[in-house]
C-alpha cells in the first residue's frame, strides 16, 4: 500500500468517526408530514445527495418539521444534528446556522453557535470539499422553506 492510499484509509476512518455514524443512523424527524405549509427537495448535483424538508410555521417559529433523508453518512449526520435542534426555530436562526456552517466547512470558521454546536461532529469532512453540499442540504432546505412560506403570502 502506498504513503498516499495509506493517508487517504486514515482520513476515511476519521471522517467516519463512531459519533458521526451514530448521529447518520439517529435522524431525528424522519419521513414526511401530511399536509404541511412548504415542501423543499434540495440536491447535492455531485453525488446526488437529496434531503425533503416538509414544515409548518406559526408565528415565526417552526412547529412541525420532518425530513426524507437520502444521501451519505455526512448528509445523514447533519440532518440529524438538525432534526433534533428545529423545533421552535425562526428564520434568522436557521439562516445564522446555515451561514456558519458553510464557513464552517469553506473557511475554517468556528463551530456553529448553539443550539447548533453538534455540527462539530462534521469536522473531519472540512478537507472533502465534495461532500460539503451534501453536509449543507438539510439546512439549505429548511432556509429555503421560509423563503417559499414568504413568497406565498406576497
Amino acid at each position: 500500500m502506498s504513503a498516499q492510499s495509506s493517508q487517504s484509509a486514515t482520513e476515511l476512518a476519521q471522517l467516519y468517526s463512531g459519533k458521526l455514524l451514530a448521529l447518520a443512523a439517529d435522524i431525528p424527524l424522519t419521513g414526511r408530514l401530511e399536509a404541511p405549509m412548504v415542501s423543499i427537495k434540495e440536491r447535492a448535483p455531485l453525488c446526488g445527495s437529496t434531503v425533503t424538508v416538509d414544515m409548518d410555521v406559526e408565528d415565526g417559529r417552526i412547529t412541525r418539521f420532518a425530513q426524507d433523508v437520502k444521501a451519505c453518512a455526512l448528509g445523514q449526520a447533519a440532518a440529524s444534528v438538525l432534526g433534533r435542534q428545529v423545533i421552535g426555530r425562526t428564520e434568522a436562526e436557521m439562516v445564522r446556522a446555515r451561514d456558519e456552517m458553510t464557513a464552517f466547512l469553506k473557511t475554517n470558521g468556528p463551530v456553529p453557535a448553539a443550539p447548533f454546536e453538534g455540527f462539530e461532529a462534521l469536522l473531519p469532512a472540512r478537507d472533502f470539499k465534495n461532500r460539503h453540499d451534501s453536509i449543507l442540504l438539510a439546512l439549505r432546505a429548511t432556509c429555503r422553506g421560509f423563503e417559499e412560506l414568504k413568497a406565498q403570502r406576497a
